[in-house]
């Protein structure tokens, strides 16, 4: 009788120790610590993501590197009415686009602004025969195929995928190049494709169409009703609609397309 007794007593002794003076688990005492470690954790974590991913060089939109030659795109193409196919001569006939050589930049500083010491590094070049060091802001990555002069030769402008460099006094990325990004005109080419022609006028907009002349040359889509050549403007939808039919672009979707 008295050893139950004393086991029951300390049974009850026990049980007691197990809870705190309100009544709940002794782990419980520990729980608002656990949840401010908690918390401090995913905060540091989430702190060091964006930071990490949310910069201009991840990110690449905003993205401006120091170039060795302050080149404004600004004075050159808007100003002096450049071609961008002068200096970037491999846009319509190679997969990857090219930085000018010393030789072309040459061919006008010799004469014009021959003395600027911003153009140092440029005459440098041209003595040693070794070539600037221009930093690429836009380099597709290995496991991505994607081949430039099939995008330009079908209607994809320059300003798509690099914005109003001819505006720019300083060229920066102005489109992510994701895989989100690309997809989103491989599923819908009808709202970024523009006469060939124009491909390269960066100002270009679809009420520049005159649509007489636009139907002549390119026709319109099989399944409209509605005569285009009668119409005041054209949209950016009837256009792209027209020329994707016209070109038979159907871009693909599927993994296979750009990582071959």
């Amino acid at each position: 009788m008295i050893s139950s007794a004393r086991q029951r007593a300390g049974g009850w002794t026990r049980r007691r120790r197990s809870r705190s003076v309100c009544g709940r688990p002794r782990w419980t005492n520990w729980l608002p610590l656990k949840v401010i470690v908690c918390v401090i954790v995913i905060a540091c974590a989430l702190s060091g993501a964006t930071w990490y991913y949310a910069t201009p060089k991840y990110t690449k939109i905003g993205y401006q590197p120091i170039q060795p030659v302050p080149f404004p795109h600004d004075i050159h193409v808007t100003q002096l009415g450049m071609d961008c196919r002068y200096c970037h001569s491999f846009v319509e006939v190679a997969a990857q686009s090219n930085v000018p050589n010393t030789a072309t930049c040459m061919n006008c500083h010799t004469q014009v602004a021959k003395d600027n010491p911003k153009l140092q590094p440029v005459q440098e070049s041209w003595k040693s025969g070794q070539p600037v060091e221009w930093v690429w802001l836009y380099r597709t990555v290995d496991y991505v195929y994607y081949n430039h002069s099939a995008h330009v030769n079908r209607g994809i402008s320059c300003f798509s995928c690099h914005g109003d460099v001819d505006d720019m006094s300083v060229v920066h990325i102005a489109q992510p190049h994701s895989m989100a990004w690309c997809l989103d005109c491989h599923r819908h080419p009808e709202n970024y494709l523009r006469p060939d022609d124009q491909v390269f006028n960066l100002d270009w907009e679809p009420e520049d169409v005159k649509p007489a002349e636009f139907v002549a040359k390119y026709g319109q889509p099989s399944d409209t009703r509605e005569d285009f050549s009668r119409k005041k403007h054209l949209t950016q939808s009837e256009i792209g609609q027209t020329l994707k039919e016209r070109w038979k672009i159907t871009p693909p979707t599927n993994c296979q397309g750009c990582h071959r």
